[in-house]
């Protein structure tokens, strides 16, 4: 993880931001998927929780050489015109270590309540019971809205960034650049 990138959106007057990122980020998750890369990790050094936003960039942190190899596949096309990419640089020595994780929101209370059915044998009378509609929740995290390649829907893709930790977490990351174990440099 010594190494990192930044990608800054460019203004654009035709599209905003959060659609641009959202564009950004798939093409992000289609070229990791093709190099089955478990080595790259993602941050947004704009994180904000009020009012909850990802900003304008994305930093990807992993292996000087895994960095430059991504950088030579063609990710980026259709995307020139909309961004800004850096070089591969180090990461500052000063840089915390934090945690940044998706949080899935239970806001599908009829897929709760089928899973209710399935586990414990309610009837759906019973699952009603257990699971009203008011369990449904809404998150107040920074999201990016993404498109499942498998099954084609859109789905929120909800980040929420850890405390600085003491020490340094080193595990995989998956294709999405997060990780359930592992910090990432912040700064």
């Amino acid at each position: 993880m010594g190494h990192y990138l930044d990608i800054e959106l460019l203004p654009d007057p035709e599209f905003p931001v959060h659609q641009l990122l959202a564009a950004l980020y798939a093409n992000l998750h289609r070229a990791l998927v093709e190099q089955r890369s478990s080595q790259i990790a993602v941050s947004f050094p704009g994180y904000s929780y009020s009012p909850p936003s990802l900003g304008r960039s994305i930093r990807l942190i992993g292996p000087g050489v895994a960095l430059a190899l991504l950088m030579a596949d063609d990710w980026l096309r259709g995307m020139r015109d909309h961004v800004s990419a850096g070089n591969v640089a180090e990461v500052p020595a000063h840089a915390a270590a934090r945690s940044l994780r998706r949080v899935q929101a239970k806001s599908n209370p009829e897929r709760l309540r089928r899973r209710q059915m399935l586990r414990h044998g309610l009837t759906a009378l019973e699952a009603q019971a257990r699971v009203p509609d008011s369990a449904a929740e809404n998150l107040c995290l920074p999201f990016v809205q993404l498109g499942s390649t498998s099954t084609g829907q859109s789905f929120r893709l909800y980040l929420s960034l850890g405390p600085e930790q003491s020490t340094v977490k080193v595990g995989a990351f998956n294709t999405y650049g997060l990780s359930a174990t592992a910090t990432i440099p912040w700064f």
